[in-house]
């Protein structure tokens, strides 16, 4: 049967070519309906062999973080840097099961036709799933100044990529470990060895035992 939830994202942005997103909050923030074949912004290479690389690569990263996360729990790091090595796994773990189970879970969707879920058969085999992205924020659009070089007179929008919550959550987590670094991993001050001024006289003939 198709998706129904009114805010899910593949019921809803189905409906909508990628130029007429769902506007949440006017212009500046919308839902779209984007399947990623690649990586963070679209990249992608070596075909179906390559999509393949990649999932085994996200999950061999996940592997580790199950493992580095355990670690860092147990040696008592910050709890800032844990909750940001948290987020990081979080946002991997999301975009690992869209790779893996995805295309097995959905039906090839179009601009006219709403994908169902758990058809006869799906998109893509196992480890072939596209990655859905659907956040869109372009809080600025204006174009470069004439004199700007290469660029000069084009359109500039910022922010122009459409992604997840996974990858959000990635970003959140590597963009606080960099302004919070000093305070994750903060040394312990220098032990200070003190001196005792006493008034004993010290000579040759003092016997050190």
């Amino acid at each position: 049967m198709p998706l129904s939830h009114p805010w899910d994202p593949y019921y809803r942005a189905s409906y909508s070519p990628y130029d007429n997103g769902i506007k949440v909050v006017g212009e500046k923030f919308q839902i779209y309906f984007v399947e990623n074949e690649g990586m963070a912004w679209g990249w992608k290479f070596g075909g179906s062999f390559g999509k393949m690389l990649l999932t085994l690569f996200r999950f061999g990263a996940v592997i580790f973080g199950i493992f580095y996360l355990r670690s860092i729990i147990q040696k008592k790091y910050h709890r800032g840097f844990i909750a940001c090595a948290a987020l990081i796994f979080a946002g991997a773990l999301g975009n690992l099961i869209d790779s893996m189970f995805y295309g097995l879970l959905f039906e090839e969707s179009s601009f006219d036709h709403v994908a169902k879920f758990w058809p006869s058969h799906g998109y893509a085999g196992f480890l072939h799933g596209r990655v859905v992205d659907m956040l869109y924020f372009p809080l600025v659009r204006t174009h470069y100044p004439g004199w700007f070089p290469f660029f000069g007179g084009e359109p500039f929008e910022f922010f122009s990529p459409v992604f997840n919550i996974a990858d959000a959550s990635i970003s959140a987590g590597v963009i606080a470990i960099l302004v919070f670094q000093k305070r994750f991993f903060k040394k312990d001050p220098q032990e200070q060895h003190t001196t005792v001024e006493t008034n004993t006289t010290v000579d040759d003939k003092m016997q050190v035992s």
